[in-house]
């Protein structure tokens, strides 16, 4: 059994991917495992995980200067056979900790240096110096760390000249979550879009799509709104008389929404950071047996239409999506057979419990039995090793 550290600065206690499916499945399989979080609620053990906080930010530069320090020294408090950083802003304490001796790995979520290039507060020559710098400066951190695992099969395939140990562990759905079969006859004319609500994640179209439509279909919105000024304005168009938008859910709310909709709606914009990456979204639709309408890239293509789970269309064009909404609801048995084959892939591939082994076997190999410090529990909640 490994003692092993999560790090966050910037996640809730309860991220999904963070403590839902890797803390969770690492602990399951018998390591002690502790997550550092910022956000003011304090310390408490939440399934068997440790949750250490060290308190909430005063804003964003208190929570990249002073907050990272307080996770370092929580770090080292912790005295883990393995750290893992979840944000790029932690890779200076990850740095340090190397050269403390201990064992380090960094999970890359996003890809930074590609985000930067797509901000639209920043200038032209600006995004490209800022990227660059950063790329170089990740790839000098991570080359020092013991291990590498990034979130999608893309972002894996930019850091693995780093580091020969590096895998992708995927944001894929959780089977137990979706452990019953969806009923088409309690489903109601209703298409259902899941996750933070923006301008690039096609919020306006998605609302002028309200306006076009020719079933009664209705969009169950799910999710909080980036700008108030964004969610004022969409609301001023005629087809949020379309639109019940029900804000943050929890996960039980969330599947509550899915098993009454006819269809699963994830038309982003093709921004750079947008057309390598997998929404989870996207896989949850397909593991609630509900086909997918998706944006026209390809990557999503070889998804969707491969496993003729869904159909992707232009995200900028407000009747496309509309059409493919009134497809699905005047045609409800292929809307039921898109959304069995998306749901055979989950069960097939896309599922968090075969993502849950890569990361076990990663940790096996980084941590072998003979390598794991002896501990004792210091009776505070924390470890030191054993003498």
């Amino acid at each position: 059994m490994a003692n092993i550290v999560h790090l966050t600065s910037a996640h809730p206690r309860y991220d999904t991917r963070i403590f839902v499916k890797q803390c969770r499945s690492l602990h399951e399989r018998g390591h002690d495992v502790t997550l550092v979080v910022a956000d003011g609620l304090g310390n408490e053990t939440a399934d068997g995980v440790r949750i250490v906080d060290v308190g909430l930010p005063g804003g964003r530069i208190d929570r990249m200067l002073r907050t990272t320090r307080r996770v370092l020294r929580a770090a080292l408090r912790l005295d883990a056979d393995v750290y893992q950083l979840h944000d790029p802003e932690l890779l200076p304490a990850g740095l340090r900790l190397k050269r403390l001796g201990k064992r380090v790995i960094f999970d890359s979520h996003e890809d930074v240096p590609t985000q930067l290039l797509a901000k639209p507060y920043l200038g032209k020559l600006s995004r490209r110096l800022l990227s660059g710098a950063f790329r170089i400066y990740e790839d000098y951190v991570c080359r020092r760390f013991d291990g590498l695992i990034a979130a999608t099969p893309f972002i894996r395939g930019r850091l693995a000249h780093l580091h020969p140990r590096t895998i992708d562990v995927n944001n894929y759905p959780l089977l137990q979550e979706f452990a019953g079969a969806p009923q088409w006859d309690r489903k109601s004319q209703e298409v259902c879009y899941v996750g933070s609500i923006s301008a690039i994640r096609g919020i306006r179209e998605l609302v002028r799509a309200c306006e076009l439509l020719h079933s009664p279909a209705r969009l169950a919105l799910v999710g909080t709104f980036a700008e108030p000024a964004l969610e004022r304005e969409v609301a001023g168009f005629a087809g949020w008389a379309r639109v019940q938008a029900h804000g943050h859910l929890d996960r039980l709310g969330v599947q509550q929404v899915m098993r009454r909709a006819m269809a699963g709606l994830v038309t982003l914009h093709p921004v750079v950071n947008y057309l390598d990456a997998l929404p989870v979204k996207m896989f949850e639709y397909m593991a609630a047996g509900l086909p997918v309408i998706a944006s026209r890239f390809p990557l999503w293509q070889d998804i969707v239409e491969g496993n003729g789970c869904g159909v992707c269309v232009d995200p900028g064009n407000p009747a496309a999506i509309a059409a493919a909404i009134d497809h699905f609801c005047r045609h409800p048995h292929i809307a039921r057979r898109m959304g069995e084959n998306g749901r055979r892939a989950v069960l097939a591939r896309y599922n968090w419990e075969s993502e849950a082994g890569k990361l076990a076997a990663f940790y096996d190999a980084l941590l072998p039995a003979a390598a794991i410090h002896c501990r004792q529990d210091r009776g505070d909640g924390l470890h030191a090793s054993c003498p």
